[in-house]
Formats: C-alpha cells, structure tokens, sequence
C-alpha cells in the first residue's frame, strides 16, 4: 500500500489570479507562470554562462549547481592559482558572493562578525559585530553555520546562538535585528542554529524552531515584523509515525531546530516552501504560511538532525538524511495537497550535511553519519539503486603514510606530499559536466558527472583547507571561494598552475 502524506486540515488557498494561461500543451494559472518567471529570474540573479553572483547557500538556484558553464573543471595536469587569501574566524558558514562584494560570518573571540570584502583581494571592506556567547555542547566550533544572504541591498545573516541581523550591503550599517532566542520559545538545540534562510519575495524565511508552532517564520525582510508561523504542534501532534505506526503526541519539549534549509518550488503550477524540520517535511504557501502537507522523516534516535535540503524534480522530492535514515522519493499530487511514496531505501543514500545534486535522472550525493562510513555516490531516482560508489579511494593504502615532521600524506614511492586519498563526509558543487569536490580533509577533485563509473580529473589540496573542511565550494565569475575554520580563500578557476609552480606562485 502506497504511504501518503498528510494533508493540511485547512482548505486550499486560492491565488487571486487564476486565469489560465497555455505553454505548449500545458495550462496553468496565471500567478504560477509569473512566480515560474520570478523564480527563474532569481535564479539567474545578475550572471550569464561566463559570470553570475553566488549570494545565498548553495547558490543561485538553491541546488549547488553552478551556470557557468563555459568553465573547464580539469585538475589532472595543473590545479587553479590562488588568487587571494585572508585569516578569519571560525564557523561553517559558507560565503556568499554579489558583485564586487563577498560577505563571510565568522566567530573572533566572543563576537560573531559579518564581514564584507572585496573579490579582488580579499580585504576587508566593512564588519558589523555583536556578542556570542555560544558554545557547541558536542566540542565543535562555536562560529556561525548558516550562509550570508544578499538581496536587495540587504546582508541577512542567522547567527550560531540566533542572532538575526539585516545589514545595509553597502556599508554594514544595522537595519534591524532580532535575538531569537529571547524572541521565541526556542528548546535546547544539538549544535546551535544552522539553517540558512531564505528569501521568499518581501519575506525572510527562517526555519527558527520555537515551540508551540514556530518551526517557520516569515519576516519583512524590510523591517523585521512577523508576518507568519507555522510548523511545530499543530502539524505533528496526531501524525502517524512511520516507524511506529502510533500517532505521535506533542510534548512541548521537542527540538523543532532544522539544519535542513527551506527552498522554494513551483509544481504542478502552486507554489511551495518546502521545509525539512526534525519530524518531517512540511509544505507551506509562502504567502501566508498555510499548511498544504506534511511527510513524517525523522530517525529512531534521539541524537539525530535532518541537514541536507529537500531535493526538487519535476513533481517529486528527495528526502535524504543519516542516522539510520536513508532516502525516499515523493511524488506530489496534482492538487498539490498531498503526496505519495514512490520507493523508501534506508541504505542507498544517507545524506549527512550535503544536499545532494540531480542530473538527468541520477542523484549524486556523499552518503555515511561517520567520516570512515563517507562516501560519494550515484543513485537512480527512478527507483533509488546505487549505481556506484567510492570512498575516493580504492587502491593499496601502503602506498601512503604521514610524514613525521611535517604531518602530511605523502606517496611513499616518490616522498612527495599528496591530497589526503579518502574523501570522508564531503561536499561536492556542480559546473557544468564536473563535479567539485571537496573533501573534509581538505582534498579537492574534478569529478566527471557520470551515472555510469566514478571517473576523476585530478586532485590537490591547499594546507590553509584542512579538517574540517565542511562548507560546500562556492563559485561566483569564475572564482572558487573555500572556506576553513581559520582562513578564506580564493582560487582562479580560469588560471591552472602546474603543480611544481603552484606553491610558488601562492601569495603570502
């Protein structure tokens, strides 16, 4: 018997604006083809194939796929120049790109930063700081996790503790702010806030995780009012549990905190704001909040998030998270009210932090919760088989071994210093027919995207990108921006160096 996804209680909300209107074959409303219109305009933001900005988590599209195509993604002779590099402060956070402005969040001290800088050299332009007193309870970093967002002349920034800041991007100036903390009724989390928000229209979408009902909430993005809240007891109290078969019953101190980011989608001509919370997946119009379905996802253990954001093909979702979790494929229903399994595998793909990539058909994704379980994979989304998998490497380890002094890997045959070979708990960003990916010790590769064999175009690493390098890579005007947990740095992706000339040619 097929599983099908709750439907909200509510009735459906109609668009004000339903005239059809004919593309092909097709009919559908007219407010859905002109939010088709916004949706793709946003996506292309201001780039072309050659250059576009990279200003919120994963990327334009939300998805890591990167539009600059035209760039060749072939490490096996030569790796890209270091353009810039700069020592900044901890956290996960990826950086975001707009223009001549890169804008990351980090931890100095006993303050969270943002800081603005220039794509030219990495100098800083601005910072705007405020106080943190977080400490993550498991030994991690205590910097922030979620991604800058830059929109609309604004940095939006979500702090570790949650501290919600809107910046002027010109020049730091504070617009408004939030402390979420005192805000709402937020339990204790596992490791702080680590959901990048999103930009929904004149909305500021926040997966805060506050009890009763404030899973989700939509800010004016101009001056911080609540506009909306939903998610929490009034969509999961009575759902069935998957794994039990029993109704679950709210307590009120459930963690409601996701790590998994929302992401907005069009399918079957409605719009949604899908959001992966602890309990489940949780469809909301963005407009008004109103609950249009829910999926129970969630593990068996306590200690236990859903972190990699809900993947969007066509009329079907890719659920995916560790723990024991495994993947399920979704398929909407037309009236975008409800939805069905098309298969649940709790072995083919466990997605710990990294969202996985669609193309053509197959998902490529890093599966395992432990770094020596990490592995890179491809799956067909049809049905969910693996096609294949790799560690990063498959050969005889002997031929390594870690040099006493230094600490690095190096090939015992020729003592030279090599990427570390095993890839872990990566990250990986699509360009084009390539794959970059990123280990989290650090080892950087060209993958060929292939759903037939795991095929790479050479490898190498930087020593200021070293574990753990946990922030997927991100591109913006042919520029490859990573990040550690002490340094910033920017390569040229247009401009190879061969390795005996690589190190000599890295500014100081």
């Amino acid at each position: 018997m097929a599983v099908r996804c709750s439907d909200s209680a509510a009735g459906p909300h109609h668009l004000s604006d339903d005239r059809p209107v004919v593309f092909g074959r097709t009919r559908l409303p007219l407010r859905a083809v002109l939010w088709s219109v916004v949706l793709l305009m946003t996506a292309v933001v201001s780039g072309t194939a050659d250059a576009e900005d990279w200003p919120w988590f994963l990327g334009p599209r939300h998805t890591g796929v990167s539009g600059e195509t035209s760039l060749t993604i072939d490490w096996s002779r030569a790796r890209p120049a270091v353009l810039w590099k700069q020592p900044i402060g901890t956290g996960y956070s990826a950086p975001s790109v707009l223009g001549n402005r890169v804008v990351v969040h980090h931890r100095r001290g006993r303050d969270e930063v943002i800081s603005c800088r220039s794509v030219t050299d990495g100098q800083e332009q601005w910072q705007y700081r405020y106080a943190s007193t977080f400490t993550d309870p498991y030994g991690y970093n205590d910097g922030p996790r979620c991604s800058p967002v830059l929109a609309d002349g604004k940095c939006f920034t979500l702090g570790a503790e949650g501290m919600l800041t809107c910046v002027a991007l010109e020049d730091g100036r504070l617009i408004w702010q939030h402390d979420l903390k005192n805000m709402f009724q937020i339990p204790d989390w596992f490791f702080g806030m680590g959901c990048s928000p999103v930009v929904d229209g004149d909305r500021l979408i926040v997966l805060v995780g506050g009890q009763p009902n404030s899973g989700v909430v939509a800010f004016d993005r101009n001056n911080g009012k609540v506009l909306w809240e939903a998610g929490g007891r009034s969509t999961w109290d009575g759902t069935i549990n998957a794994d039990t078969g029993q109704p679950y019953r709210w307590t009120g101190s459930e963690m409601v905190v996701s790590y998994s980011s929302p992401i907005p989608a069009v399918i079957h001509g409605r719009r949604h704001l899908l959001c992966l919370l602890r309990h489940g997946l949780l469809s909301l119009d963005p407009e008004t909040g109103q609950e249009q379905f829910h999926y129970w996802f969630r593990a068996r253990v306590h200690e236990s998030v859903n972190a990699a954001r809900p993947l969007v093909v066509g009329s079907r979702i890719l659920l995916s998270a560790a723990y024991r979790t495994g993947s399920v494929l979704l398929e909407v229903a037309a009236d975008g009210r409800s939805c069905s399994e098309v298969w649940r595998d709790r072995r083919n793909l466990l997605a710990h932090w990294t969202t996985p990539i669609h193309v053509d058909g197959y998902v490529y994704g890093f599966s395992g919760r432990h770094e020596n379980e990490g592995e890179l994979r491809c799956i067909r989304l049809e049905d969910g088989k693996v096609m294949w998998k790799t560690s990063g490497f498959d050969g005889d380890i002997r031929r390594f071994a870690r040099d006493r002094k230094t600490r690095q890997i190096v090939d015992v045959r020729t003592g030279r210093p090599v990427p570390y070979p095993y890839y872990g708990r990566g990250s990986l960003t699509q360009v084009g027919s390539r794959f970059i990916v990123l280990g989290e010790r650090g080892t950087l590769a060209a993958v060929d995207v292939n759903p037939h064999a795991f095929s790479e175009h050479g490898r190498f690493s930087l020593p200021e990108i070293h574990y753990p390098a946990w922030t997927a890579p991100v591109i913006s005007s042919g520029k490859l921006y990573l990040r550690s947990e002490d340094w910033l740095v920017c390569l040229d992706l247009k401009n190879l160096v061969p390795p005996d000339e690589a190190a000599a040619s890295d500014p100081e």
